[in-house]
């Protein structure tokens, strides 16, 4: 027996609201990873920055590592 409209409606309905947040978590995913790139090319520009980054991080971590035990 055939279904009723309103639930084959109802249906299809769920199943493109379903495949529109899909499709809006891809494309904002792309826009993200186009973003991050974005972000990587501009600041390559400054290789320097990289090394203080990592010299921040590293006499950061000395730090606690050479605060007494209590």
């Amino acid at each position: 027996m055939a279904q009723p409209y309103e639930e084959r409606n109802s249906a299809v309905k769920t199943r493109r609201q379903q495949e529109d947040q899909r499709r809006m978590a891809f494309r904002r995913a792309i826009e993200e990873h186009t973003n991050q790139r974005q972000l990587r090319l501009e600041t390559s520009d400054y290789p320097d920055l990289g090394a203080i980054n990592y010299w921040q991080a590293a006499s950061a971590s000395d730090r606690r590592s050479a605060q007494p035990a209590r």
